[in-house]
């Protein structure tokens, strides 16, 4: 997995929930490339139509609050969004995106300086968050190692399937 990502934003305000994200219509799945078709529609019918593979998504206070689903990350990752910036996340949100595998940052100050259509570049190593349009930088703080490994593994499924097959040989 690359540490450093770049893409366009997708800005969304403050309780952003997960039937937003991915309505309970869509719930008869868990595959990502079936429901990203369907993610965010009910808030951005352009979205699915035109996120780009790496495109980021930033947004308000409490983003993924609402139902504990982890279709919600499956759907925003099988979208092609590569990292989410918020201000705040719902707890269960925080937890489930990681355990897929999406890159996930808190950082206020960052969401404020950020606007729709902004070239973002993310390091996930370090936690920073360059606006390449405004030129601005912010510092979230970075996953520690094992998570970034968690992550890069594609999430807790296969980062699992990976230390036990270490295990075996």
């Amino acid at each position: 997995m690359k540490t450093i990502l770049t893409g366009k934003v997708w800005k969304y305000g403050d309780n952003v929930d997960t039937d937003v994200i991915i309505p309970a219509r869509y719930l008869s799945t868990s595959v990502p490339k079936e429901l990203a078709p369907h993610c965010m529609e009910d808030i951005d019918e352009t979205f699915a139509k035109n996120v780009q593979k790496g495109d980021i998504i930033v947004a308000g206070n409490n983003f993924g609050c609402g139902s504990s689903r982890e279709h919600a990350p499956i759907a925003i990752a099988g979208a092609g969004i590569s990292c989410v910036v918020a201000a705040s996340y719902a707890r269960i949100f925080f937890r489930n995106a990681i355990n897929v595998g999406l890159p996930i940052f808190e950082c206020p100050d960052a969401v404020s300086g950020i606007g729709k259509g902004d070239i973002v570049e993310v390091d996930l190593e370090k936690g920073t968050i360059t606006n390449k349009t405004g030129g601005q930088t912010w510092t979230a703080r970075p996953f520690p190692v094992f998570l970034r490994e968690l992550i890069a593994s594609g999430g807790l499924v296969p980062w699992v399937r990976k230390k036990l097959e270490g295990a075996r040989t």
